[in-house]
């Protein structure tokens, strides 16, 4: 909606990820592993950029997620938009749920 446009809107973004690498599992060494800090940074970077689609913005976190991170088999990114403009609806929010599989 064009008021959400100018003003905004809160979101909560989930991201789960699936790892085809163990090694993470035998050394205890962050680069053998997903930085949460590194998802959480390429989330921000991507819900900056303006969307209509809740969907289109979840497709490209996975998209990015997976060829960012090799190792990665799957990426699932749920968004949901806190306190939706739905008139006659009172809730906490709506979102969509978007699955990412390697190839």
């Amino acid at each position: 909606m064009e008021q959400e446009r100018q003003v905004g809107a809160d979101f909560l973004v989930s991201v789960e990820v699936e790892s085809s690498n163990e090694a993470s599992t035998l050394t205890d060494h962050l680069g053998d592993t997903v930085s949460y800090a590194d998802v959480a940074e390429l989330v921000r970077q991507e819900m900056a950029v303006p969307s209509q689609l809740l969907e289109h913005v979840a497709g490209r976190i996975g998209r990015r997620l997976m060829s960012a991170h090799p190792t990665l088999s799957g990426a699932r990114v749920r968004i949901t938009k806190l306190a939706p403009p739905i008139t006659g609806l009172d809730c906490e929010g709506a979102g969509v749920e978007v699955e990412t599989r390697g190839e």
